[in-house]
């Protein structure tokens, strides 16, 4: 089983606390997004999880309590942009978010740690000769802290649309995205940076930019040192060639507030929601009610190799191919 922490918030961010008690009790309960009050409870011990990938624009707090994980496998996808205040109102400032990034490479390893450039969005302020200047700015403070880097560009949903009200944002052509991605492309391979698309339709092998998959198993086998045997996330759009995976976030949770975001499309909801945020809760808000139903969720692990040089290392119930709860 792989966790995803998370698609829907920033739980290195905003729910740390909260993260690491789940780790120690052993389980989490997930409300399912489509029908509230179905609620899964899932199994997070060590011989169940294959990798857990966190998904952050801050991990400041969070990597200061890492060693409380040593016994799992993991990695980042952290995403660092240049858009400011304008569309990222409670990011930190662009030199703390590197300088954060540089540290938790130094402590994993650049390999564990992805740089997300994404979403690309043009507007007033950040048009394409923007995005090219502060691409390469960024690339060349990570180019020794990081192998790979994801860039997308952005979607507009129904219910997102009505945050970007007041921001003049410009829908790119086709040859604008070759003109653009070229220029990342260069920037990339000048500083020794693997660059992937994420979820676009359009293809951009041309430009030497393929499919990327945000949740990889390759990267997660080379990580682990198992072979893994899993399947393509069946919940993510087509063009995603993430492999399936569990998410223990909840939607219109991130006090973040970025205008662009698919996860926050209500910010006095997810006010509301953060106000019952509590760390020692099995959920990540809120309280279970009598009109839940909870459903312990079958996972299996989808190791199916793992006599490997790792195995000095770990405990004799990690042993067994395909455990299951």
């Amino acid at each position: 089983m792989i966790i995803s922490a998370s698609r829907r918030t920033d739980i290195p961010a905003f729910f740390s606390d909260w993260f690491y008690n789940r780790i120690e009790r052993g389980f989490v309960l997930v409300r399912n997004p489509m029908n509230t009050h179905q609620v899964s409870r899932i199994s997070i011990r060590p011989e169940i999880v294959d990798c857990i990938v966190f998904w952050t624009k801050n991990p400041e707090y969070f990597i200061k309590r890492l060693h409380q994980i040593e016994m799992y496998r993991y990695y980042f996808q952290y995403t660092i942009t240049s858009y400011g205040k304008i569309l990222e109102p409670n990011i930190p400032s662009l030199e703390e978010l590197i300088e954060c990034f540089k540290r938790l490479s130094k402590t994993i390893g650049r390999k564990r740690v992805i740089w997300r450039y994404d979403p690309i969005i043009i507007t007033d302020e950040h048009s394409i000769n923007y995005h090219k200047e502060h691409f390469a700015m960024i690339a060349q403070q990570l180019s020794e802290h990081t192998n790979k880097c994801v860039i997308s560009f952005v979607d507009f949903y129904k219910k997102t649309m009505k945050n970007m009200s007041k921001i003049n944002y410009y829908t790119l052509l086709e040859d604008q995205i070759i003109d653009l991605t070229n220029s990342l492309k260069l920037i990339s391979e000048k500083y020794n940076i693997v660059l992937t698309s994420c979820a676009e339709e359009i293809d951009l092998s041309k430009q030497g930019i393929m499919h990327g998959k945000c949740i990889d198993d390759k990267l997660i086998e080379e990580i682990s040192g198992y072979s893994l045997e899993a399947e393509k996330d069946k919940n993510q759009r087509a063009e995603c060639g993430c492999i399936a995976s569990i998410d223990i976030g909840a939607y219109n949770t991130c006090p973040h507030g970025c205008l662009y975001c698919y996860a926050n499309y209500d910010m006095n909801q997810v006010r509301s929601n953060y106000a019952q945020h509590k760390k020692d809760s099995d959920l990540l808000y809120g309280n279970i009610t009598k009109e839940d139903k909870i459903t312990d969720k079958k996972v299996l692990s989808c190791k199916i190799v793992q006599k490997t040089l790792f195995d000095r290392d770990l405990p004799s119930q990690f042993m067994t191919s395909k455990v299951e709860k």
